[in-house]
């Protein structure tokens, strides 16, 4: 067993026996080899069962970087370009002046459509037709290109959405043939996860401080008008059964092991499968776009469908890493200065990334 093995295993042991967390996975690819692979707690309070390394974790905006690697592989493939305005591939996208809109913006979070109806439902966005229908109709809240401001749950749509009508397929069927398929891990990484499958997840619970974080607030945030405050991500969403079979792009059932597999095969080969060309992999954790969050207020730096910087640090002292957290305080990321894929997943959500920023540290 290698000294970061240890350490990792150590770090998290304790998170677990201290009360901090219940449940915690952490993966760490180097060179196209998985060399941590820890795991501590429990998945499964009520019954005690144990979090092994193919416990599945629904880990919310993580998906979002699976979302985004399996429109960067048909990009490669040639079938559109980032360019491309997504009303080529969805025409009804084009209503209300969203007719130059790219995949590009959509990618980068400026595409200016960050919002779903405010009257949504929990069924409502587990029916794709009828949320692509919706964003499809909305108006644009800033000149596209101009703004960036998070798409929370249209990020998802709109990405799968592009891969639905480039393909013929939903994005789930493209992910397990494009990128958890050929990487061995088709039954660790999900969108809509078969119900069949749902005795193997994490149960999730809410921490009390950040189940309570929104009444605290102001209730006429732009936040507040991007979506309803009952599917903002919690406990209670992420263990629906409708939700987690589902197909919801903007986040994503998967193991660290295989999400941080998915990032190693973006950075180079492994076991023969390298997802991009490094001319790709250069383009897309590039700086895309910095600006104040137009939905939340914080500054942001986007590469193409993934955030800059590593969970805890500057962005622009730690360009070289790209990669999405999810909220509830998980995070999957690579760093092509140093070969390094990670992923920290978990089962209790909190109100930030102390465990992925703790992680980092060790990593160094």
């Amino acid at each position: 067993m290698s000294d970061l093995q240890k350490n990792v295993q150590a770090a998290i042991d304790e998170l677990v026996e201290s009360g901090a967390e219940r449940g915690v996975q952490v993966a760490v690819y180097s060179g196209g080899e998985l060399v941590v692979d820890a795991v501590a707690g429990v998945a499964d309070p009520e019954t005690g069962r144990e979090v092994t390394s193919g416990t599945v974790f629904y880990n919310f905006s993580i998906g979002k970087g699976a979302a985004s690697t399996v429109l960067h592989v048909l990009v490669e493939r040639g079938l559109f370009g980032y360019d491309t305005p997504i009303a080529e591939l969805w025409p009804e996208f084009a209503a209300h002046g969203k007719g130059q809109v790219t995949v590009r913006q959509a990618l980068n979070h400026t595409a200016g459509v960050p919002g779903i109806p405010v009257e949504s439902t929990f069924a409502d966005i587990c029916d794709w037709d009828k949320m692509c229908a919706a964003i499809a109709d909305q108006e644009l809240w800033w000149e596209p290109g101009t703004h960036t401001g998070y798409h929370a749950y249209s990020f998802g749509y709109i990405v799968g959405e592009i891969v639905r009508r480039a393909t013929g397929k939903p994005i789930s069927q493209v992910l397990r043939e494009e990128v958890a398929g050929p990487l061995g891990v088709a039954d660790e990484i999900y969108f809509g996860m078969p119900v069949a499958e749902h005795g193997r997840l994490a149960v999730l619970e809410d921490e009390p401080v950040a189940a309570a974080w929104s009444g605290e607030m102001p209730t006429d945030l732009p936040m507040f008008k991007a979506g309803p405050m009952s599917l903002f991500p919690s406990a209670a969403l992420g263990n629906r059964t409708d939700v987690l079979a589902a197909d919801i792009p903007a986040g994503g059932k998967t193991s660290a092991r295989a999400i941080a597999r998915m990032y190693a095969a973006l950075l180079g080969e492994v076991d023969g499968v390298r997802l991009v060309s490094p001319e790709r992999l250069r383009e897309i954790s590039a700086v895309s776009f910095v600006g104040v969050d137009q939905v939340f207020g914080n500054p942001a730096t986007w590469g193409l469908g993934f955030g800059i910087g590593r969970p805890g640090a500057d962005a622009e002292a730690t360009a070289s890493v790209f990669g999405m957290p999810g909220a509830g305080g998980s995070a999957a990321y690579a760093d092509t200065a140093t070969g390094i894929a990670v992923a920290v997943t978990k089962n209790r959500l909190t109100g930030d990334f102390a465990v992925p920023a703790k992680i980092s540290e060790l990593i160094g």
